[in-house]
């Protein structure tokens, strides 16, 4: 890992593990956290902003500027997951409205003028629906070749969907703007392929009460001993305000994953993808060229590797196959609590 800092661009549609994609990005020296576009999709993109907004507050950083993306997927009408993150995306955690606004030009303008100011260095991290990277990538096709890296969390590759039997969230959200990126990417050589990371990766990045309690006393926080047999909705008591945000937002989390038969825990997509995007050896991975199905009517959404060739088709992504999730937490709890720990003190 260089010890240099490098522009990065956040697209999320943040809910709890966006939020904690949004900590980690500001609490590591080599991110230089240059813009975020608020996506549709966990909640709807008025919550989104709302949230990235109060959460740069809240860590004392608010110059960085929050741009309001599409409301709405390309083609198909929006859901959202309120079920899964909570009424306003931030599980159980209450912030204050914030009081810094927004940029005057959209999320996927944003994109555009992000890669143009470090043309070859920005590294983009998208962690929702691809909705406002298709249109920046309509309005700028020459973006692949912008970017030093693309990071997406998003798909499942030879394993089981999410949000249904064989679809992922953010791709099942807005197949389209998916299967669009995929085929710019395609265009844009092979030099060029970004990295994804899907369930089949993801979902090896277990959030635990133990791991939480654990990133409590890095920061030097009093922390709240969660447990299956809590009242639901016990509200966090850890001393530390950013603590207390995650903690809350977590525990609605933790709530929603063992209402699934998932045990008491939670998969942390989003915040293994920006830990990638600042260091891309933590997993590895296999080129494939991949695209989206858009017109089957049991696998709308499906994110389809072609492993073997059949399709004569170059690669146009890198995908995460295998990752040391303790190595992970180790960097994410020591960044973060630190980063916590330094807030309460300023």
């Amino acid at each position: 890992m260089s010890g240099a800092s490098h522009p990065v661009f956040l697209d999320v549609d943040t809910g709890v593990d966006d939020a904690m994609a949004l900590a980690y990005l500001l609490a590591s020296p080599e991110a230089d956290l240059v813009g975020i576009a608020s996506t549709a999709g966990n909640v709807g993109v008025d919550d989104v902003c709302r949230n990235n907004l109060a959460l740069l507050e809240l860590c004392g950083t608010t110059g960085i500027p929050v741009s309001r993306g599409s409301a709405t997927p390309l083609v198909a009408p929006l859901r959202t997951a309120e079920d899964t993150h909570g009424p306003r995306g931030l599980g159980y955690a209450r912030l204050p409205e914030p009081t810094t606004t927004l940029t005057d030009h959209d999320a996927a303008q944003a994109w555009v003028r992000a890669a143009h100011d470090h043309p070859g260095e920005l590294i983009g991290i998208a962690t929702g629906p691809l909705t406002n990277l298709a249109l920046a990538l309509r309005a700028e096709p020459a973006l692949p070749r912008l970017l030093k890296r693309l990071v997406i969390m998003g798909g499942a590759f030879d394993y089981r969907g999410n949000t249904t039997p064989v679809a992922e969230w953010n791709v099942s959200v807005d197949p389209e703007s998916a299967a669009e990126t995929f085929s710019v990417w395609s265009r844009s050589g092979t030099e060029h392929l970004p990295i994804v990371l899907g369930l089949n990766l993801t979902e090896h990045a277990e959030m635990t009460p133990e791991l939480l309690r654990r990133l409590a006393e890095a920061a030097g926080s009093t922390s709240t001993q969660m447990s299956v047999s809590d009242v639901r909705g016990t509200a966090s008591t850890a001393s530390n305000p950013l603590i207390r945000v995650l903690e809350d937002a977590m525990r609605f989390y933790f709530e929603f994953h063992h209402d699934q038969g998932e045990g008491y825990l939670a998969h942390v997509h989003d915040p293994l993808a920006a830990a990638v995007a600042l260091d891309t050896t933590l997993v590895r991975y296999r080129s494939a060229p991949v695209d989206v199905e858009l017109t089957g009517t049991l696998t709308r959404g499906m994110t389809i590797a072609d492993w073997s060739g059949h399709w004569g088709r170059e690669p146009n992504a890198l995908i995460g196959v295998e990752v040391d999730p303790a190595v992970f937490f180790d960097r994410f709890i020591a960044r973060v609590g630190a980063f916590a720990a330094a807030l309460d003190h300023s």
